[in-house]
């Protein structure tokens, strides 16, 4: 859906470009825009235009704003910039609260569903229903922006109504509300949505990407969830952060209440949805004109399951944010040998070493603490063999980190050596014949130039649909609508909110047990019991909530959730205070290459949990006061 302007839109902002703006009762380009139905879904369809593009790689802040990708140095994305630290409050960086840097001005995308709610009833040919409808999918609108700005910002003010000509200082000057009191507004908006949402879509040529019930009832367990996490329920970092009215803005004492909220929708959330026909996408051989390995089978089910458009297991896809350019990015180029000079497939959206090693070994536990696996080796070589073939090219010199891991990690990665399934090659009883990497200096997928290639010597394919084909001066690419919501990671969600109540339970283990079930994997209690040096790890609430925040990490990587969760798990000081590594690339010995080499030296203070407020929001709101540390 295109971003629709009107004449209406023009005149509202026009003196402004904040929240703040005054909006005159009974305009008459308002009566003009609500007279008809089609001037409505006009209107209708602006309200969608501000969901963020997450599914172009620089305007989704969790994609270079943390530590799962990197950049070569002449690439200057504004999301970029954060995790390089160079975050201000003059101009800040990914700006929401105003449109700064790359950012949507969220609070504009409120206003206009204000408008919206507030004159939708006046529109004369339309039936109730479907008014009901647009009603329904305009206050979840609203209420995500509302936690978009939530999650970056902490306390925001509450835009409930558009402020009328007559308002006196405070209506117009808003202050900042509490954060509980942040997400109770946006649960009751969500509430009020899902009275009205449709369980399907029924027009799915027109209207796949609207949203559903199963959306609704999603996004509140999401919600819930980030109410009950540790940097919004009971964080003493913020005691004496207070607003304008002296209201403490952060609750300091943590509340086992809010997680059993969390788990409540979760699963009313998990019911609604399979209910619906939503379940955990597994690819289908008997549909596939190739006969391929099981091997390729688990890594086409964790690849499609983002790639492949509305597979079974996407609730919520972006229509208005396609997976097209990111799939160029995620690339390598000279991927295809007989098209080496293809300029179009880029690749330079660089996985961090620290993310090749966050995967599991094949027995299912971290390569640290699994007994078979030779840590201490990783960075050795090792020769692809006919028992790896299907993963790395036989007789090809690697490093070990890349034998004898999780399917995950092969479907998720490309790197150097390893078979890159698809792209036109498909039959991979014969895997010499399949693509793979080659990424020494002089090799096809080295660097050429200052902008295109991969930092780290690593690749994210698990974004790059199987099905999409090289040419000589072509890359055909199958593009996908960007998968903001998908049934694994609320079962994840779920599994995390039980565990936080009762500690491990068989109920725990059900929801992990079935993300590991289709990504090739034993059981998370076979898995520990037999392979992990710390073999009761997972009976332990402490060992089992590790266990679940690395399962999400794996499961949901590159997807943007990575950034989000270690916010509200409070573990950015942690993680985001190592250095980011890659290979040694401008080696063409793999001896060289595969030297463990610091790319970027990261910081992260507590300071940088919130995003800065634009200095000139608070010269005109004196209401408004800047987060700590700014």
């Amino acid at each position: 859906m295109r971003k629709i302007k009107f004449l209406l839109i023009n005149i509202i902002i026009a003196t402004s470009c904040n929240y703040l703006d005054i909006v005159p009762d009974n305009m008459a380009t308002i009566d003009h825009a609500f007279n008809m139905r089609t001037a409505a879904e006009k209107f209708l369809f602006t309200c969608y235009s501000y969901v963020p593009r997450n599914g172009v790689f620089e305007l989704n802040v969790a994609n270079a704003a943390g530590d799962e990708f990197w950049l070569p140095a002449g690439q200057n994305y504004a999301s970029w910039q954060i995790a390089r630290g160079y975050q201000n409050s003059v101009d800040p960086y990914m700006g929401f609260w105003r449109a700064t840097n790359g950012g949507i001005d969220l609070y504009e995308g409120i206003r206009q569903c204000n408008i919206f709610l507030e004159n939708i009833g006046s529109v004369r040919d339309m039936d109730d229903y479907e008014k009901e409808r647009w009603i329904g999918e305009v206050k979840f609108l609203k209420a995500y922006y509302h936690f978009y700005l939530l999650r970056m910002y902490g306390p925001i003010p509450l835009i409930k109504v558009n402020v009328p000509v007559n308002a006196d200082g405070e209506e117009v000057f808003p202050v900042r509300s509490p954060v509980d009191e942040c997400f109770d507004y946006i649960v009751e908006l969500l509430d009020e949505a899902l009275e009205y949402l449709p369980e399907q879509i029924n027009n799915e040529i027109t209207e796949l990407g609207r949203i559903t019930k199963a959306t609704g009832l999603s996004a509140k367990a999401i919600v819930l969830t980030y109410a009950a996490s540790p940097f919004f329920n009971g964080n003493n970092d913020y005691l004496n952060f207070k607003n304008k009215k002296g209201e403490e803005l952060f609750n300091s004492t943590e509340e086992v209440s809010k997680w059993e909220k969390a788990a409540e929708a979760c699963k009313e959330a998990i019911n609604f949805c399979e209910l619906t026909g939503h379940k955990l996408y597994t690819f289908s051989p008997e549909f596939f004109r190739y006969n391929i390995s099981e091997s390729t089978q688990i890594e086409l089910s964790i690849r499609n399951s983002i790639c492949e458009k509305w597979n079974s297991e996407i609730i919520w896809g972006n229509t208005n944010s396609r997976a097209g350019t990111l799939q160029a990015g995620s690339t390598p180029r000279g991927l295809d040998p007989i098209y080496v000079s293809n300029a179009l497939t880029r690749g330079f959206y660089a996985p961090t070493l620290k993310i090749a090693e966050m995967f599991y070994s094949e027995n299912g536990v971290p390569i640290n603490e699994d007994k078979t696996y030779d840590y201490a080796g990783r960075y050795s070589l090792k020769m692809g063999d006919s028992n790896s073939r299907i993963y790395i090219r036989e007789y090809y010199k690697t490093a070990g980190l890349h034998f004898n891991r999780e399917p995950r990690f092969y479907a998720s990665l490309g790197f150097d050596g390893g078979i890159w399934y698809g792209q036109g090659r498909f039959d991979d009883s014969n895997p010499e014949r399949l693509l793979y990497v080659s990424s020494k200096k002089g090799e096809p997928a080295s660097p050429v130039n200052q902008l295109f290639y991969s930092v780290t010597g690593y690749w994210p394919k698990k974004l790059v649909n199987f099905n999409n084909v090289i040419g000589i001066n072509t890359y055909t690419i199958e593009q996908y609508p960007w998968p903001e919501i998908r049934l694994a990671n609320l079962y994840l969600l779920y599994a995390e909110a039980l565990n936080e109540i009762n500690g491990p339970s068989e109920d725990v283990y059900h929801w992990i047990n079935l993300i590991r079930d289709r990504a090739g994997l034993k059981t998370v209690e076979e898995s520990w019991e037999n392979y992990s040096s710390n073999p009761t790890k997972y009976q332990s609430q402490t060992g089992l909530r590790e266990i679940i925040h690395r399962e999400r990490l794996i499961e949901l990587v590159f997807e943007g959730q990575r950034y989000w969760d270690l916010r509200r798990w409070k573990k950015c000081i942690t993680e985001l205070n190592k250095p980011i590594m890659g290979w040694d690339i401008a080696q063409e010995e793999a001896l060289y290459y595969y030297r463990p080499k610091v790319v970027f030296n990261q910081k992260f203070t507590t300071r940088d949990y919130l995003w800065p407020i634009n200095d000139n929001e608070l010269l005109s709101n004196k209401n408004i006061n800047q987060n700590p540390g700014w």
